[in-house]
């Protein structure tokens, strides 16, 4: 029983540090654009695996796109929708509605709105 409150406040206290962390990288990162607010908090709110299989390409009236490396981790970020559409809002500081997902390679929503092509996507 002892050995469970440990673990319980441990994971407490790296839970009260992560939103310290967030927070003030949300502060220092306000003299850049809001596309590289988002970039640069991607990192942070994703976690190295799944920031290495995609990145943040585009930004728009609240809309953010993001470049997946293929199906498979489109689906897996697409399930992760709602939490990093919250996550991202609150550490880049930026207003996020909505996350599109897009297979590297094809043709990106906002640029398809000025008359780009098809995409694979999975929102």
């Amino acid at each position: 029983m002892f050995r469970h409150q440990l673990d319980e406040r441990a994971g407490e206290a790296v839970e009260g540090m992560r939103a310290l962390l967030r927070e003030s990288l949300g502060k220092s990162l306000s003299a850049m654009s809001d596309e590289d607010r988002l970039a640069a908090a991607w990192t942070v709110v994703c976690g190295r695996v799944l920031s290495e299989r995609g990145v943040v390409a585009g930004y728009a009236e609240g809309v953010v796109e993001v470049e997946v490396v293929d199906m498979v981790w489109l689906q897996q970020m697409k399930g992760m929708k709602q939490q990093l559409i919250r996550e991202l809002a609150f550490t880049a500081k930026v207003p996020v509605r909505e996350i599109r997902f897009f297979v590297m390679g094809t043709s990106r929503g906002l640029d398809s709105r000025r008359g780009g092509g098809t995409r694979s996507e999975g929102n």
